[in-house]
């Protein structure tokens, strides 16, 4: 029995290396997934500023009437064309018109008056004081009347400028003040593209320069020229304002619309590129790749920030060294530590 039983743990001892070479043997033998890797170029180009406004016209006025009143015609409705001195819309002119009738019978009857006392002061019958008064009087009359006159012309609004109807904010019938805005015309023959430039990238853009303008609406790209350059930062995004002239020809761009411009800036600049099939990206919208450790035969994710694309290849603006290799095939199969054989 004591033979026995002692022979049982020596027999236990001489499995456990058996045990500890299989466990060895399937860790040594994990599959090895074949990929195709690429190196990270380095390449020096024009450097370029890519920013996103809006379109505005080149002229815009708020136009509203200099007396109150009740509005009795619009002749335009919003999109339509309008031309420099075209009547917009009018006001009921009944009590300017009575006004301005009061005022033609009081210089009628101040100069009738004037007329008389004249007469009077050079026979000299007349104080010269009195005459003064009703020489004061007679001119008061007229202002009076220019007055009235020019508050019965004001019942009429006229376009100052040619441009396009942009909004109209009233209707036949309403009841509206002393300047109050009305009507929005601009003058689109020529349009602006109003943008923001980051205060680290103002110094590489002045004005005259040249920039590419694609409106995606249209689908097209026109060539502008740079205007304006603000001199002060929004408060709140720190970035400066920029204007971009474009001409219109054929009237097809409109206010409102989206723009995406592109500034070459003449400054040489240095950049990674590495092949746009490389990435990918994951539920949260994050663009990553995998790089290959060449000691250890695995590829590691690494979260990346891109930039614009050259052909096929796509610019990395952060998260990868020139040294770094990266899996250009393949990746789709992998997971953060997958042991690879490159297959380039």
């Amino acid at each position: 029995m004591n033979t026995k039983t002692a022979f049982i743990p020596i027999l236990l001892l001489s499995l456990l290396p058996g045990c500890r070479e299989g466990k060895n043997n399937t860790r040594t033998s994990e599959a090895q997934i074949p990929v195709k890797t690429s190196e990270i170029e380095a390449s020096k180009t024009l450097k370029e500023i890519s920013l996103s406004g809006n379109i505005e016209g080149f002229k815009t006025v708020r136009l509203g009437f200099l007396v109150a009143g009740k509005i009795n015609f619009i002749s335009v409705n919003e999109g339509q064309m309008v031309s420099e001195g075209e009547l917009l819309s009018s006001l009921d002119p009944t009590n300017y018109a009575i006004a301005k009738e009061l005022a033609d019978i009081q210089v009628n009857q101040v100069q009738d008056e004037f007329d008389r006392l004249k007469l009077m002061h050079d026979n000299n019958s007349l104080s010269e004081s009195d005459f003064a008064k009703i020489s004061y009087g007679l001119q008061q009359a007229k202002a009076q009347q220019k007055l009235h006159t020019k508050n019965l012309e004001d019942t009429k609004l006229y376009s100052p400028i040619t441009g396009v109807l942009l909004k109209k904010l009233c209707e036949t019938g309403e009841i509206t003040g002393t300047g109050i805005p009305l009507f929005v015309v601009s003058d689109i023959r020529r349009i602006k593209v109003s943008a923001f430039i980051p205060e680290s990238e103002l110094k590489y853009i002045k004005p005259g320069q040249t920039a590419r303008v694609f409106i995606p609406a249209l689908g097209n790209t026109f060539d502008g020229k740079i205007t304006e350059v603000g001199s002060a930062a929004d408060v709140a995004s720190r970035a400066f304002s920029v204007k971009i002239e474009i001409e219109n020809q054929g009237l097809r761009i409109r206010p409102g619309m989206i723009a995406e411009v592109k500034i070459i800036t003449g400054e040489n600049q240095e950049m990674l590129l590495i092949p746009a099939v490389a990435v990918l990206r994951d539920f949260n919208n994050q663009s990553f790749v995998y790089l290959i450790d060449v000691s250890a035969g695995r590829a590691f994710r690494r979260d990346v920030g891109l930039g614009r694309a050259i052909n096929d290849k796509i610019e990395v603006l952060s998260g990868l060294r020139e040294t770094d290799i990266v899996v250009s095939g393949g990746q789709q199969k992998l997971v953060d530590g997958s042991q690879v054989i490159s297959i380039k």
